[in-house]
């Protein structure tokens, strides 16, 4: 009995360590270039996973992005809260990975900083996935304040293959006032 249970050990052993990881054990990689000049300008969010800092939002989120003189990147993000009044946070980017420009680091309280990777991003610079390494926050950004339905489906797949779970996001509305 206990040979037998040796066998099966041993077999579990090879199995798990043969086995492929998952995309979310996978360390996760960003684009591999970002035009800064083209990422600049206004952002809206489609979907999210749930945070802290966005608690309040109930739609209408956006990001704005500009370019500042010294190489950093001005951060202004909106959204309406569930009582209706309009929140705005300002913060700064960083570059972290210069070659790329696809890895910043945002402050929007000094000292702290936080991971900011675009992991997804169209051609055309149309919608971005963005993310950071331990996958705890991802958003889902276009240009447009909807994105249709076969191009979501299409992100939804992205965002599944780079380890993140697409049935955690929140999708966002907005009005016809905030577009």
């Amino acid at each position: 009995m206990m040979r037998v249970l040796n066998a099966f050990f041993l077999l579990g052993a090879t199995l798990l360590s043969t086995a492929q990881p998952t995309s979310s054990s996978a360390p996760l990689r960003t684009v591999e270039h970002v035009d800064l000049s083209r990422y600049a300008g206004k952002w809206y969010e489609i979907a999210r996973y749930p945070n802290r800092f966005q608690r309040n939002c109930q739609s209408d989120t956006s990001a704005t992005y500009t370019l500042r003189k010294d190489g950093k990147v001005q951060v202004v993000n909106a959204c309406q809260e569930k009582n209706g009044k309009m929140k705005t946070a300002r913060g700064t980017a960083k570059i972290a990975d210069k070659q790329s420009n696809a890895k910043l680091r945002v402050t929007f309280f000094w000292p702290f900083y936080g991971d900011y990777w675009v992991v997804g991003l169209d051609p055309e610079y149309r919608y971005a996935i963005v993310g950071e390494p331990k996958r705890k926050y991802l958003w889902i950004l276009s240009r447009a304040p909807e994105m249709t339905e076969d191009l979501y489906r299409q992100v939804l797949e992205q965002v599944r293959v780079l380890g993140y779970d697409p049935a955690r996001l929140l999708h966002t509305t907005h009005t016809a006032q905030a577009n």
